[in-house]
């Protein structure tokens, strides 16, 4: 039996959350409903001009998200990363281990520079806009993976943010490839239609020649897929990825489960902001295949999951939220 039911690698980021119009968007020169990468001063830029007016900051990052809703739900979890010595990164590195997440970063001096930040702009519409500095995010390398961690592992999941640059896309191959050697399962997520768009090769590249389970919301299928038909990029991702999640907002999901597809059903709620809503999906999905749930169950309750969370301001629930919710879900329902 391996240590860690999931092992991530991410990068770490305080989520700084406002309200905003899509004509204040507009205004700051914002594109909305994507993430965006800016500088350092680009992002102190924008703070200055939003004054105090934000609704929540937390630790956050994709697979920061994804990995704390698994350890919240009592799967043993571990996450790479890098955060600095500041204060948010010191305050990431407990949130992180208060959570019951292992990490490097409970083992060794945090790193000096600035801790990452991302700006989420949520609009009525319950869209979610981000714009992020990565700080010292950037800077993560191979040196970062835990390769022993990587090993005791049963799944490894990796977030398409770091297709970014080179070093933090060679760190997520590095850790595929520690997986493959082994027959450790291996899980990406793409993140985000703008790392497709603007860093294809690098998303390829950590792809290789295919992981186990590949999760994606629908316009990033698309943009992978370089079509607007959603069928073709259903086809498309049965050629690179073993089974697949392609989340479709109210409509609910399509699973791949190496065999047939699945619909799963949407949970009907009043949206208010999808902040995290991915990240809580891939967690609860894979909650519930390391638990021995089928994938059609194990992706019902990752629409359950995913639809509380976006009832609710922030990326992440309270562990509280998140064990009632576990302890609602009856899988022979599906």
């Amino acid at each position: 039996m391996k240590k860690y039911d999931v092992y991530a690698v991410g990068s770490a980021l305080v989520d700084i959350e406002y309200h905003a119009t899509p004509a204040r968007l507009s205004e700051l020169n914002i594109e909305k409903g994507v993430m965006t990468l800016i500088d350092e001063r680009r992002q102190n830029s924008l703070v200055a001009q939003l004054v105090d007016s934000h609704e929540s900051m937390a630790c956050g990052g994709s697979a920061a998200n994804t990995i704390i809703a698994l350890a919240q739900m009592g799967a043993t979890t571990h996450l790479d990363c890098r955060v600095s010595n500041d204060m948010t990164g010191q305050i990431f590195a407990r949130d992180l281990h208060d959570a019951g997440v292992h990490s490097s970063l409970d083992s060794k001096p945090l790193v000096d520079g600035v801790t990452g930040k991302c700006l989420v702009f949520v609009t009525p519409d319950a869209d979610r806009t981000m714009n992020t500095f990565l700080g010292v995010s950037a800077d993560l390398d191979s040196s970062d993976i835990d390769v022993e961690a990587v090993k005791q592992s049963d799944t490894v999941y990796i977030e398409g943010y770091l297709a970014s640059a080179d070093n933090t896309r060679d760190a997520a191959i590095e850790a595929r490839q520690i997986a493959e050697a082994r027959n450790i399962k291996t899980s990406l997520t793409l993140s985000d239609p703008n790392m497709v768009r603007f860093f294809r090769e690098s998303i390829e590249a950590m792809i290789g020649d295919g992981v186990d389970l590949l999760f994606a919301n629908e316009d990033e299928a698309r943009e992978l897929a370089g079509t607007d038909n959603f069928d073709e990029a259903v086809q498309m991702f049965k050629k690179i990825a073993r089974k697949f999640a392609i989340t479709r907002g109210s409509e609910g999901a399509l699973l791949f489960d190496g065999i047939m597809p699945i619909e799963i059903r949407p949970n009907p709620v009043k949206a208010i902001d999808t902040l995290g809503a991915g990240d809580m999906f891939a967690g609860a999905m894979l909650y519930g295949l390391s638990q021995g749930m089928s994938f059609h169950q194990s992706g019902d309750l990752a629409s359950l999951a995913s639809g509380k969370i976006v009832t609710q301001f922030g990326p992440r629930l309270r562990g509280e939220q998140t064990r009632e919710l576990l302890s609602s879900f009856n899988p022979e329902n599906s």
